[in-house]
């Protein structure tokens, strides 16, 4: 699998995580230092604070359309860009967003792991 491929492998994991809530992948992918800039609030979450939001509920994922995506590699370092549709649920309420975003994957280890994420809220 060449490298593009592999981020690619790795952010469509991250999205399919987020989903099914699966904390362990998540884990896994997502380096220690990992950052979020929340599309809701530009708020930065730090992954303790997504995996504990995750598992106590929360934020539930309902649904996530990647509608295009593109890899730039820097050697050991990728940048993904695209666009989504998602539907997420806050606590009670239930909101869908067209965001754009940014994600930044770090080879270490031969595996591409999760360093940032960005995401920006399409004005409609």
């Amino acid at each position: 699998m060449d490298s593009s491929t592999a981020v690619l492998a790795a952010d469509k994991a991250f999205f399919s995580a987020l989903l099914t809530c699966a904390v362990d992948t998540l884990d896994r992918l997502l380096l220690p230092d990992f950052v979020l800039v929340d599309v809701m609030r530009g708020a930065e979450v730090p992954k303790p604070d997504l995996l504990a939001a995750l598992t106590g509920g929360q934020v539930h994922f309902e649904r996530i359309d990647v509608a295009e995506s593109r890899v730039r590699l820097y050697g050991d370092a990728a940048v993904v860009t695209g666009r989504t549709l998602m539907k997420i649920r806050l606590g009670e309420d239930s909101v869908e967003v067209s965001s754009r975003y940014t994600h930044v994957f770090v080879r270490q280890q031969a595996a591409w792991h999760f360093a940032t994420a960005q995401g920006t809220r399409i004005a409609e």
